[in-house]
């Protein structure tokens, strides 16, 4: 998202408003314990570590553009971002350099709030 992205160009390294050790918290353990997630958050030997590889120096969100990509060809909007080296899930590398490389190791969360049907 470019909110994260956003944080970590402008707040850390533009006005160095946080520490990155400061906005890294924010963007991982501040939401993860807000939604009740007890095993994220961290990086730490028995909890979940999703990461993003990212450089400090160069992170940035590019310019939004449209894209067609939607079933049946349908439009959105789109906000890639500059500096990530990659997304890993569960162990398994899912986006290399912004592009996907097939893998789909996540799984969906739910919080212990959330009502089960």
């Amino acid at each position: 998202s470019s909110l994260q992205t956003h944080l970590l160009y402008h707040w850390v390294r533009r006005k160095q408003a946080f520490t990155l050790e400061q906005a890294i918290r924010m963007l991982t353990l501040v939401p993860a314990t807000l939604w009740g997630f007890a095993d994220r958050g961290l990086i730490r030997e028995g909890m979940a570590a999703d990461m993003v590889v990212f450089d400090p120096d160069t992170i940035a969100a590019e310019m939004p553009e449209v894209v067609d990509d939607l079933p049946s060809g349908a439009r959105r909007l789109v906000q890639r971002t500059r500096g990530v080296a990659a997304t890993v899930v569960n162990g398994e590398v899912l986006l290399r350099e912004g592009k996907h490389t097939g893998a789909l190791p996540g799984q969906l969360l739910r919080g212990p709030l959330a009502r089960r049907s």
